[in-house]
């Protein structure tokens, strides 16, 4: 059943208002009446569809009626029509100029009061149409990015589940991988966030860190775990293990992946020039691999590997101080000393 269109009749006369509210509740609608604007604010709220006021009331007139219901966010969509006796053009202008949308002269015609009453309900009813499919239209929006979001996060899960898979299985026969690249990636990430790089970065450099030494899954385990010291041709074969992983993920296309693309070819490079695979020297070695080789070494120093034992956190710092420069980017080093504590409470817990 439709809803009967409610109006507001304001009118400081009594008999204007029996008159309006006979007329108009034989036509169907339902009439609240007020003799006073300011009570019949009071009475006004979005349930409304339409307002008839007198220009001439006391307290307060028409046109400031008219006014106070445009400030109004809940009323100022409501249709306005003035009942009055002015006739002079500028007292019609002013009464559109603070909202009126129509006019009815006293006397009142039936048939006018009839059209023009119609007519702005149902431009009413076409504004409150396109108000409801905008909202609903905003809601679908809103509920489709929700679902477009939620959608993008498991999608994002499952890769950064993907690569720990990955990584871990690249360096499978080394029980302590796992702590390290979780540790690894700790180091880097708050090296990356110290120096003011955006979040997107940051979480890139984070999550795609662990993939810094993919390529050893193309390194022969003879090599890989020897106990002893690498002899040249061995040593040549272990520092091609930065150019396979490039290969294996060049392959991909995600952020995550070129970004382990960027760190796997880079992280062995040195600030002077002497690293590997490239000889690539100061700010040419890109700027995610100078973080992850800050990380890498550290980590290395302070963990067993096959070759030896780990080196005390005193005597790891102090060859990391003397990488400053030569190994390690100058400005990334310090930074890693001033996040010191961080760091170390990393290496402590993982220790626990």
């Amino acid at each position: 059943m439709e809803r009967r269109r409610k109006i507001l009749v304001v009118d400081d006369e009594p008999h204007n208002i029996v008159l309006l509210e006979g007329i108009l509740t034989k036509l169907g609608y339902e009439v609240v009446s007020s003799e006073n604007a300011v009570v019949a604010l009071e009475k006004l709220d979005r349930t409304f569809d339409l307002v008839l006021s007198d220009v001439m009331m006391p307290v307060m007139n028409g046109f400031e009626f008219v006014a106070k219901i445009r400030e109004n966010e809940e009323t100022q969509d409501i249709p306005v029509i003035m009942v009055t006796t002015l006739s002079q053009k500028d007292d019609r202008l002013k009464a559109v100029s603070v909202g009126a949308n129509d006019f009815i002269t006293k006397p009142i015609d039936l048939v006018e009061l009839r059209i023009r009453t119609e007519s702005m309900l149902k431009q009413k009813s076409q504004q409150d149409e396109i108000k409801s499919f905008q909202s609903d239209l905003h809601a679908m929006v809103e509920n489709r990015t929700a679902e477009l979001r939620e959608a993008l996060a498991k999608l994002d899960e499952a890769h950064v589940e993907t690569i720990h898979h990955l990584c871990a299985a690249a360096e499978y026969k080394d029980e302590d991988t796992a702590d390290h690249l979780i540790r690894m990636a700790e180091y880097s990430r708050i090296i990356a966030a110290e120096i003011g790089l955006d979040k997107k970065t940051v979480q890139l450099i984070h999550t795609s860190s662990p993939m810094h030494d993919i390529g050893k899954i193309g390194i022969p385990d003879s090599i890989l775990l020897k106990p002893g010291k690498l002899d040249l041709e061995e040593w040549d074969i272990m520092k091609s293990h930065p150019i396979i992983g490039g290969k294996i993920l060049s392959m991909g296309s995600s952020d995550y992946i070129n970004m382990g693309a960027v760190i796997a070819l880079s992280h062995h490079e040195k600030w002077n020039g002497s690293g590997y695979p490239s000889g690539l020297s100061g700010e040419k070695i890109p700027f995610p691999g100078r973080i992850c080789a800050i990380a890498d070494v550290f980590d290395a120093l302070t963990s067993r590997r096959p070759y030896k034992e780990p080196f005390s956190v005193e005597k790891s710092l102090e060859i990391m101080k003397e990488g400053r420069g030569t190994h390690f980017d100058p400005q990334l080093i310090d930074v890693f000393f001033d996040k010191l504590d961080d760091i170390l409470e990393i290496l402590e817990s993982s220790a626990d």
